[in-house]
Parts: structure tokens; C-alpha cells; sequence
């Protein structure tokens, strides 16, 4: 059974920081990128970061590109996003997702590509 656990969301004020963390288990990581998506309230839910398991590829959208850093750890199966400098705009329900790389070439920035998801953490930034 697959299962992608976070924690780690909360109350910051704009200037601050906060660590997601996402532990999956049922998957074999090597083939997965292993997503972060947010959605805010009356939006749809977007692509932040993503990492390829196998080749530690980082992606990001471009908003949150030199202020967030998504990371792994092979050991805890545990995928990670460090957000500094939050900004009020930040503010969403934040998802740890995964996606199995059975096409090559395939889109892993958008979450049609991810089948399995967790229940999400909210960040909240308060200017």
C-alpha cells in the first residue's frame, strides 16, 4: 500500500522560513519523481518542485526558484522542501506527490503525471 505521509506546514511570518517533509513508503523511489504541489484557496493546484529520484534532477516553478530547495533522503525514503523568504502569496495546501516514470520524455510538472498523493499540510504566511 502506498503511502506519502507530510508534515511540517504551519504559521510563519513573511520573511520566514518552514520545512515540509514527506516520507513515502510502498514505492520503489528509483523510478518516481517525488512532486510538491500547493493549492490555494479558489485555485487550482500548482507545481512548485520535483525531484527524479534516480538522478536528483530538480525542477521548480518559477516563483519559488532561490527561495525554496526541494531535497531527498535515500535512507528515510523522505523527500523535502525548505521554503525561506515566504511570502503571504505563498499561503496553500501543500502536497507531496508521486509520479512512476514509465514514459520517457514525460511532463513531471504538472500533477497529471502524479498518481499517488499525500493528504497535504497547510502553510499559512501572514504579512
Amino acid at each position: 500500500q502506498v503511502q506519502l505521509v507530510e508534515s511540517g506546514g504551519g504559521l510563519v511570518q513573511a520573511g520566514g522560513s518552514l520545512r515540509l517533509s514527506c516520507e513515502a513508503s510502498g514505492l520503489t523511489l528509483s523510478s518516481y519523481a517525488m512532486g510538491w504541489f500547493r493549492q490555494a484557496p479558489g485555485k487550482e493546484r500548482e507545481f512548485v518542485a520535483t525531484i527524479v529520484w534516480s538522478t536528483g534532477s530538480l525542477y521548480y516553478q518559477d516563483s519559488v526558484k532561490g527561495r525554496f530547495t526541494i531535497s531527498r533522503d535515500n535512507a528515510k525514503n523522505g523527500v523535502y522542501l525548505q521554503m525561506n523568504s515566504l511570502k503571504p502569496e505563498d499561503t496553500a495546501v501543500y502536497y507531496c506527490a508521486a509520479a512512476h516514470l514509465i514514459v520517457r520524455g514525460m511532463n513531471i510538472m504538472t500533477s497529471k503525471s502524479y498518481a499517488y498523493w499525500g493528504q497535504g499540510t497547510q502553510v499559512t504566511v501572514s504579512s
